[in-house]
């Protein structure tokens, strides 16, 4: 008789790495378990990369990659959950029902190993000064990809991250800044400059080889460079990106808490940076 030998520690099951051969039926979707299988990776990662096992690190990473509860969970983000879910790219694509939802989470799985990035949107929102920011809008596939993304590279750099940066981090905002700052500022504090600092045009002058070196040997480094390389449509004209990084994908964000704690932290000579704008708790 013969005995099956028990699965190896942390192999996914073929429908959790391929998706299912048809269409899913998106209402019927069990999300508590997808979010769940995403979450508890995403805690493998964190507590890999605290304990610099970088070859785990990787490992999980390429797994959550593959993960279809990922993907299912990316997409529902970005077409159910998003305040932009009805803004289109340079494709005009939307996906608003279920069936539509579905087709999406089964074709961006299927072309995880193939997808090549689009070009962002260009559009123009105003700011309180009366200038206008420029937004890049990528298109929903490029969008859901990112989402995926996301959800390998952020755990590593949480784990990373200096224990008082504030901005763009999840679960955190300005109110645990100005809360930071309270803790430290009150009493018999010896501290007592504020400096209120922006970063002019970050987003518009991040260095892509330097973004790329550090995120050294991340498996998704290659589907990052397609992104901050793909280029930008302005009113039917293309032109191509040398520097920086669109606002308005999901990974611009994610894009400059390393960039700024690997660059400017050193650069500065600070302890700690509050990207929020609000304060460098210590200050030469």
């Amino acid at each position: 008789m013969l005995i099956k030998p028990p699965e190896p520690k942390g192999k996914l099951d073929t429908v959790t790495v391929n998706g299912p051969e048809d269409v899913p039926d998106w209402d019927a979707i069990d999300w508590r378990t997808h979010e769940g299988n995403v979450r508890r990776l995403r805690r493998r990662i964190f507590k890999a990369t605290r304990e610099q096992d970088w070859a785990q690190v990787r490992s999980l990473q390429k797994m959550m990659l593959r993960s279809w509860s990922n993907t299912l969970v990316s997409v529902r983000q970005v077409t159910q959950r998003n305040a932009g879910r009805r803004t289109a790219g340079v494709d005009g694509q939307v996906a608003l029902s279920s069936t539509a939802r579905a087709e999406m989470a089964v074709w961006v799985h299927q072309a995880i190993s193939s997808w090549q990035p689009a070009p962002v949107r260009r559009v123009y929102v105003p700011k309180a000064s009366g200038k206008r920011r420029p937004l890049g809008i990528p298109v929903l596939a490029d969008r859901c990809h990112q989402a995926r993304v996301r959800q390998a590279l952020e755990p590593e750099w949480e784990a990373r991250f200096e224990p008082r940066s504030y901005g763009f981090r999840p679960g955190r905002g300005c109110a645990d800044a100005i809360a930071a700052l309270f803790t430290t500022l009150k009493g018999k504090s010896k501290r007592v400059w504020i400096v209120d600092a922006d970063l002019s045009a970050a987003f518009d002058k991040i260095d892509h080889a330097r973004l790329l070196a550090a995120l050294g040997s991340f498996p998704a480094r290659d589907m990052i460079a397609g992104w901050l390389k793909a280029g930008v449509v302005e009113d039917g004209s293309f032109a191509p990106t040398e520097e920086g990084t669109p606002q308005g994908g999901l990974c611009a964000a994610a894009h400059k808490p390393p960039y700024e704690q690997c660059r400017v932290m050193r650069s500065a000579g600070v302890l700690a940076l509050v990207t929020a704008m609000l304060a460098l708790d210590h200050c030469a």
